[in-house]
């Protein structure tokens, strides 16, 4: 795998993280994701989810490298049945982020960083449409002359997945440190990050 990384062209990783980093710049079901688990749980909650997206991005590369991705993408009905869970998951989300107890949750600490991580990792694994991105966006910055071509999409899937803690990571901990400015407005955080997921959901649901 080093050796692979070392051989790969300099100029197409740095094209490679400019495109993914300009990717991450644009309003996304990830970036809505990590802030609305920073509104309800606080900048710890918010990058906690982020690096849980990114987990996921790496585990839908992993499978992408070892040839899992292709066949799940093309099942038509096995990416109706993600799709759907994927859905589901988030509406239950947005429902228990509705009926929280915003008390509960403050006092909650280490549990609801795990938690966000948690979901963040899930709802990442249950979008079909990452399966689909991977499979159309990292094989064309590989080279067959450079090395094996698994070696490489998950060198740039690691580089995927370390860029979307940084951004999405930003985004979360800048959500959690506004919304514990205004925390006072009893529920209030959890009502706007219900908001958020279902409108998630139902996005998924209908695309």
């Amino acid at each position: 795998m080093l050796t692979t990384l070392l051989a790969m062209d300099p100029w197409t990783i740095l094209t490679f993280i400019g495109a993914a980093f300009l990717l991450y710049l644009t309003p996304g079901a990830d970036m809505m994701f990590v802030i609305a688990s920073g509104a309800a749980g606080g900048p710890r909650a918010g990058l906690a989810a982020a690096a849980g997206i990114s987990l996921g991005v790496v585990t839908h590369v992993i499978f992408a490298a070892a040839g899992l991705a292709v066949l799940v993408a093309a099942s038509p009905v096995m990416l109706d049945v993600i799709q759907y869970a994927g859905a589901a998951y988030l509406a239950y989300l947005a429902y228990a982020s509705w009926t929280a107890d915003p008390n509960v949750e403050k006092r909650q600490g280490r549990a609801q960083v795990w938690r966000a991580f948690r979901r963040g990792y899930l709802t990442n694994l249950m979008n079909p449409k990452v399966i689909l991105f991977i499979l159309a966006f990292l094989p064309q910055f590989t080279d067959v002359t450079v090395g094996p071509v698994w070696h490489q999409i998950v060198i740039l899937g690691v580089i995927l997945g370390l860029g979307g803690i940084l951004t999405d990571g930003t985004y979360g901990v800048f959500a959690g440190l506004a919304a514990e400015r205004v925390r006072k407005s009893a529920g209030l955080m959890n009502k706007i990050s219900a908001v958020i997921f279902g409108g998630l959901a139902a996005r998924l649901a209908i695309n």
